[in-house]
């Protein structure tokens, strides 16, 4: 595993996870960086999607899950008693495979985790909304696209604008960590290479880690890649190097589509 030098954004010390008496995660040490776009590759059933959900607690919500470890995002550990796990996911933004508008106006659907977790909410003027509405909706890129249709169902999107939208959502509430599980895998080559283009504007301001299946998009989206087997982490260093030169030869072995 490569040494990282750079400021940390979400740090795992021994973590592991079971689904009742399934172990799906063994003993994963990992430092993710700030402000880059680290991949997750590996196989079916390596684990990704479980540690990505695990460092925002989506996973709270199975009652036959345990784990034992420890998860930190920026220092604070995510399981510590003072945490709750609203606030946590105020910070910890997630991305899922299809996007999943509200059945409400895009307009709505900007403001919906704003008016949930940010007090000052309840007295910002309509002048104050629409502009949270329309920096979130330029950092996405989506905002000349939509600005003309905000009071439209966002359901009536393309699947491209909506995964924009999707992200957009996230973003009003200041989140340092966008997790992101197969964001393009239910979006054509066009609307996959405009989520791709999307996620170098957003590492500027947040920490992005993607769980992707597509090779060619761990190498073209991201400047870290971590890869994972059997629930374990076997190699993490720069996508350059993983794809060039890896130490690992389960890890040749994955990139070469020997297995997987």
């Amino acid at each position: 595993m490569g040494v990282l030098a750079d400021p940390t954004a979400i740090q795992t010390f021994g973590y592991s996870l079971w689904y009742g008496d399934f172990q799906a995660l063994f003993d994963v040490d990992l430092t993710v960086a700030q402000n880059k776009v680290t991949s997750l590759i590996g196989p079916s059933g390596c684990g990704k999607s479980t540690l990505l959900r695990s460092m925002n607690r989506i996973l709270d919500r199975l009652g036959y899950v345990r784990t034992a470890g420890r998860i930190e995002v920026l220092g604070q550990d995510i399981h510590a008693p003072n945490v709750a796990s609203q606030q946590l996911r105020r910070h910890v933004g997630m991305v899922f495979q299809r996007p999943n508008p509200l059945p409400l106006s895009i307009r709505e659907n900007i403001l919906f985790g704003h008016r949930l977790h940010d007090p000052k909410h309840k007295t910002m003027g309509r002048e104050a909304q629409d502009e949270v509405v329309e920096q979130a909706l330029r950092k996405v890129l989506l905002w000349d696209r939509v600005k003309d249709r905000l009071g439209g169902n966002a359901l009536s999107l393309g699947l491209e604008e909506q995964q924009k939208l999707c992200i957009a959502r996230l973003l009003p509430t200041s989140p340092s960590v966008l997790l992101m599980d197969e964001p393009c895998s239910a979006l054509d080559p066009e609307g996959t290479e405009a989520v791709e283009e999307l996620l170098w504007v957003l590492k500027e301001t947040y920490t992005v880690l993607i769980v992707t299946h597509n090779m060619a998009q761990a190498r073209r989206a991201s400047e870290e890649c971590v890869f994972m087997l059997m629930g374990e982490v076997v190699e993490h260093t720069a996508t350059g190097s993983m794809f060039v030169s890896p130490k690992d030869s389960r890890t040749a072995d994955y990139i070469e589509g020997r297995y997987g």
